[in-house]
């Protein structure tokens, strides 16, 4: 009786340690995704990371500066739902004259650019200032379109760090 559930116990101990490298595995797999997600967008925008610079300062697409300022602005004011995130991706569509696919990728370039400068907050700050410097003209317009919308899907309820976040983009745009 005792063999048996020796035998019963060695059997589940190899059953959940397989099933743990097996999820590892998974895991690894979807971290490689999400990279190649960031690299293909990359390539794709024609992005080029230059060293010893930051990520945001080697930025030469408007579009993607807008859609990380977007989604920086998105997320100043909590856990974006699906819906909003959808709101932003249609806006950079219409606002940028992007299509689906493309929306996408810029989002997910804006999303790791963000990411690199330290978050929401630090991000905004640091792709609005990209923006400006790489179209002060025409740059204001389509950001203020898409956030806008962003303002419209939330019902035009915006939360006090995204009312700031509005007055330091004027700020940065130097409109007052």
């Amino acid at each position: 009786m005792h063999i048996i559930l020796g035998l019963i116990a060695l059997v589940g101990a190899a059953y959940f340690w397989s099933m743990r490298a097996r999820n590892a595995a998974q895991m690894t797999q979807e971290l490689g995704d999400v990279a190649g997600d960031v690299l293909s967008a990359a390539r794709r925008f024609g992005f080029r990371r230059k060293y010893e610079q930051h990520p945001v300062d080697s930025l030469e697409d408007p579009k993607v500066a807008i859609a990380g300022v977007g989604l920086a602005f998105l997320e100043i004011g909590g856990l974006p739902s699906t819906e909003q995130h959808q709101t932003l991706a249609r806006s950079l569509q219409s606002h940028l004259d992007l299509s689906h696919k493309d929306a996408e990728e810029s989002l997910v370039l804006g999303r790791w650019l963000m990411t690199e400068s330290g978050g929401p907050s630090s991000g905004l700050t640091r792709l609005t200032r990209r923006l400006r410097k790489l179209d002060a003209q025409g740059g204001f317009g389509p950001l203020m379109s898409v956030l806008g919308d962003i303002g419209q899907a939330a019902d035009g309820k915006l939360s006090v760090q995204q009312s700031e976040a509005l007055h330091e983009i004027g700020t940065i745009f130097r409109l007052t």
